[in-house]
């Protein structure tokens, strides 16, 4: 077993208290973590210093594109590696629980915050994210960031896969603590120091492809408060740099996110034959009376209004959502894509590894 040592190994009584640690799992993200790192480093408020108030600590996950030297040019930042990861079906924990619980063990703020290297922070998201947990009284916060997305395919996909989640979680139902429904997004999860260690923390959820979200069902499980919103004012994070890294990501947590993903697949599908089909059958049929267009072209008009008003929840920007019924096919393949890797596969990849997401 790979994530060691326990937190019991430690005597935390003894270890100098920060305010907050901010932990970076990494592997392989030299394209993406100087940037984060710059936009941490920058957050050093008026007497929330780096180094006597909070600490920053990336934790390398056997990284072989230079992203350890990288991390090191940065002053103050504490780089760590992360224990040899154990890939056997007995042992089975993700490389990112693995670096995650690492980094907790050498943490010595108060509250933690996990944060992926792709993320891009603003200026005193640390300090004003601390405020709005003490004014919720939630033990857990999570954002979601604003996505930077390029190319086409992620212009058209993503506002699709990120309404689907926005209607699956709905962030007021997520943050009630008299509601079951748990997520977080592990691009931004900040986390009370004794909470996360009485439930387990990344330990707990070791084998879990989708560690945040089995992360925040154990916290509200324990019926402790999370709180979870979309954050465009707090960070930004580039998920995906290609589309063949897009398809690669959605095909690991689509299945797990969404339920009953190909009865989707089915919905998209016939949301494009209305869209398309529609206003040909209007046009084309010589033999419909006046009235019978009209109503076919109400029709459409609904599916028009339907299909956008689900898909602008996605909080993309407006010519995003508009060109989204063109991605519509490649987010069915990813749905079906997903769905046939976790049924029956029961493999995904992701960086360089395979996991069983079914476990």
């Amino acid at each position: 077993m790979s994530l060691t040592p326990t937190h019991s190994d430690f005597d935390a009584a003894n270890l100098p208290e920060l305010q907050l640690s901010v932990i970076v799992p990494v592997r392989n993200e030299a394209l993406s973590l100087a940037e984060c790192l710059e936009s941490l480093v920058g957050q050093s408020d008026v007497g929330f210093a780096l180094g006597a108030q909070w600490e920053l600590i990336v934790v390398d996950d056997d990284s072989s594109d230079g992203s350890r030297a990288i991390a090191e040019r940065f002053a103050g930042v504490k780089v760590m590696e992360a224990p040899p990861l154990d890939l056997s079906e007995r042992g089975g924990y993700t490389g990112k629980n693995n670096a995650c619980w690492a980094g907790a063990q050498i943490a010595r703020g108060r509250r933690f915050l996990f944060t992926d290297a792709d993320t891009v922070h603003q200026p005193g998201d640390l300090t004003r994210a601390m405020r709005e947990m003490e004014k919720h009284e939630a033990v857990m916060l999570s954002y979601s960031p604003r996505q930077i997305v390029t190319g086409f395919w992620q212009y058209a996909v993503m506002p699709l896969i990120f309404s689907e989640l926005a209607t699956v979680y709905p962030p007021k139902v997520v943050s009630d603590p008299a509601r079951k429904l748990a997520v977080a997004n592990g691009q931004f999860l900040m986390v009370d120091r004794e909470d996360y260690f009485a439930v387990g923390g990344h330990r707990a959820v070791g084998r879990s492809v989708l560690e945040d979200v089995a992360l925040a069902q154990n916290i509200k499980r324990s019926s402790r408060v999370i709180r979870f919103r979309y954050a465009p004012d707090a960070l930004a994070a580039r998920m995906y740099r290609t589309t063949g890294e897009m398809i690669e990501g959605w095909t690991k947590n689509l299945a797990l996110l969404l339920p009953k993903p190909v009865w989707l697949a089915m919905w998209r599908v016939l949301d494009v034959l209305l869209y398309f089909g529609l206003p040909g059958l209007a046009l084309g049929l010589v033999w419909l009376q006046p009235w019978q267009r009209y109503c076919i072209l109400l029709l459409w008009l609904r599916t028009l209004w339907r299909f956008y008003e689900r898909v602008q929840r996605s909080s993309f920007p407006a010519w995003s959502v508009a060109i989204s019924i063109l991605g519509v096919p490649l987010f069915v393949y990813l749905l079906i894509r997903s769905a046939v890797h976790r049924r029956i596969k029961k493999s995904v990849m992701w960086k360089g590894r395979s996991y069983n997401p079914n476990r």
